[in-house]
């Protein structure tokens, strides 16, 4: 019997490649849009991969616990935290993901979103096409409202919650600018923050100090809503929240509180708790919002390259190899006992 690999959601572009990619390989490919846990479940029972995108169709501990002959699951996402990993380590499941993809994307984003910030290009241009122009005599709005709070970026100070690969990324970009770049992030050694030249901070100081703070980290039962009103009341009134991330990391209701009240300035926004948003949650029409749709992480490159990397973790596999990037090695003894010895 081939090897079978399903994926549960029908995405055109680079999967319309697999057919062909995989029966190279010996192996079937099948996908279908499930629309639910119960269709997860009937369509990839007995397949011994699957290809995902868990943050669109989760998959839970239930529909691991379903899977008959599953060895891997390949979440083409660098968050992985709508996999329930610690129950496919249980089954002996491998999870890999793409931890380096969309890094060079979400970093020129969130620059892209802290210049606008910096030098309120979305209110600028709104203005200007509703007829205001700074230097006309009798045009005050722009002048009065706009201009005093623009600011030199080599004056500033941005704040990263998390320096992995992406949050160096934009320490990288920052620093180009001349910005003092400090960061909170427990799990990063103190001597690669160096060489970066970023300051690694405690939480509560990196709220006071920073001018821009930029969510950079892994979305977990720790760090799910960690901007909320107490987060939000250690801020600068100037301070402009920018998050490339996961909507988790943020309580909307705080956010939109603090917006209104003056306690922080703006918020920059490729992602929302709810994705896509309630056409009524009102960040959507507040003027010191800036948001993007969760687009930071695409072009064309990274698309092809996020399609591409299942493929080639699903043939190590195949070898019987060890993916390249495991999110659970825990879960090896349990695979081997299963499925015999992989090449070291």
């Amino acid at each position: 019997m081939s090897f079978r690999i399903a994926m549960p959601l029908d995405i055109e572009g680079e999967p319309d490649k697999y057919p062909q990619v995989f029966s190279e390989l010996g192996a079937e490919f099948v996908k279908k849009q499930c629309q639910n846990e119960d269709e997860f479940i009937d369509f990839a029972r007995d397949a011994d991969a699957l290809i995902t995108i868990a943050s669109l169709l989760p998959v839970t501990r239930r529909v691991l616990e379903s899977l008959e002959c599953c060895r891997l699951i390949a979440n083409t996402q660098v968050g992985f935290d709508c996999v329930d990993v610690e129950a496919a380590t249980t089954q002996g499941i491998l999870v890999a993901n793409v931890p380096d993809y969309c890094v060079e994307e979400v970093a020129d984003h969130t620059m892209a979103l802290l210049l606008a910030c910096a030098r309120r290009v979305v209110l600028l241009n709104s203005l200007v096409k509703k007829g205001s122009w700074g230097l006309t005599p009798d045009d005050v709005l722009i002048k009065n409202t706009v201009w005093p709070v623009l600011t030199r970026l080599s004056s500033q100070t941005l704040g990263l919650l998390g320096l992995g690969r992406i949050g160096r990324a934009v320490a990288i970009r920052a620093k180009a600018f001349g910005m003092r770049v400090i960061a909170y992030d427990p799990y990063i050694q103190a001597d690669m923050a160096e060489r970066l030249g970023v300051e690694l901070l405690e939480w509560k100081r990196l709220l006071n100090e920073a001018d821009f703070i930029s969510i950079h980290a892994a979305l977990s039962a720790s760090t799910r809503h960690i901007f909320d009103d107490s987060a939000f009341s250690e801020m600068k009134p100037a301070a402009c929240l920018i998050n490339c991330a996961r909507g988790g990391f943020i309580d909307e209701q705080a956010l939109t509180y603090a917006l209104r009240e003056g306690k922080i300035a703006m918020a920059a926004l490729d992602v929302l708790d709810t994705d896509p948003p309630c056409p009524n949650n009102p960040l959507l029409s507040m003027d010191n919002v800036i948001i993007t749709g969760h687009s930071a992480f695409f072009s064309p490159e990274a698309e092809a390259e996020r399609w591409r990397r299942p493929v080639e973790e699903i043939t190590r596999v195949i070898g019987a190899e060890w993916p390249r990037v495991l999110v659970n090695p825990q879960a090896r003894e349990k695979y081997v006992s299963k499925w015999g010895p992989m090449k070291e």
